[in-house]
């Protein structure tokens, strides 16, 4: 495991730190698959029973990493070797997602596009007042993937969702959680303190019916999302291949003049 994911212990909470600062915690593929393994290494912990996800006090996520070179120099032709890259940000929402601990985002900062597809996985989201976030990807060429679009309608609804996708404004905490987006707001540099204060309020519980009440609940919301986005991650790779979002791209990761 490398220097970009950390868990600690507090009590019957694992704190899972993404801390890749250099790179304003953007997801590579590398950080993903660790944020994988993590997310499935604590399903079998019958002590825990919150799972807090963080980044650092500047940020949460610039979403997935553009430069990454483990994904963009995959040769052109190899369309299996560029679905399977795809999927990486698919795998690890889903493991997150499926994590039968209660979990909890605390977000401090920006939260860009996969970060935000992350945070949604996640049962409920706390943000710093200064927290903002942004979906991109309409912007660059590809539509939103990794099975997020039900989880956000779920959230906001399918006007509101179709906003936040093609529009790409960035929103204020306050505006998301008017949204229905996030559950708290709190003020800046306390959203983890917030976050394990919530935890410990859900760890009075026994473990067995936090579990089962996250998946039930979870049940009767996904019935169908999984149905209904299976082929998502292959139409951003189709849209990704055209000369428009090969160009947003390039403009979108381009260092400011």
């Amino acid at each position: 495991m490398n220097q970009a994911v950390s868990i600690r212990r507090d009590g019957a909470t694992a704190i899972v730190t993404l801390d890749r600062k250099q790179n304003r915690n953007a997801l590579s593929q590398a950080v993903m698959a660790e944020l994988t393994e993590v997310a499935e290494g604590l399903r079998g912990e019958r002590d825990i029973s919150t799972v807090i996800l963080a980044g650092t006090q500047e940020i949460f996520s610039a979403g997935v990493d553009l430069k990454d070179p483990a994904r963009w120099e995959i040769d052109a032709g190899d369309i299996e070797g560029i679905r399977m890259a795809s999927e990486r940000g698919a795998r690890m929402c889903r493991a997150w997602e499926s994590i039968p601990q209660l979990t909890i985002a605390a977000v401090e900062g920006l939260n860009v596009g996969g970060g935000i597809a992350l945070t949604l996985c996640c049962d409920w989201r706390i943000h710093s007042e200064t927290a903002r976030l942004r979906l991109p990807e309409a912007q660059i060429g590809i539509p939103l993937s990794w099975q997020t679009v039900p989880r956000l309608v779920n959230l906001v609804g399918p006007a509101k969702a179709k906003q936040l996708i093609l529009r790409g404004k960035e929103l204020d905490s306050q505006t998301a959680l008017e949204l229905g987006l996030v559950d708290l707001v709190v003020p800046p540099g306390t959203a983890l303190d917030a976050a394990l204060e919530v935890a410990r309020d859900v760890n009075r519980n026994p473990r067995l019916v936090i579990t089962m009440t996250k998946q039930s609940i979870n049940s009767y919301a996904n019935a169908l999302a999984y149905l209904s986005t299976h082929m998502d991650v292959d139409q951003a790779v189709l849209c990704g291949m055209s000369a428009v979002a090969v160009q947003a791209r390039r403009q979108f990761s381009a260092p400011a003049a």
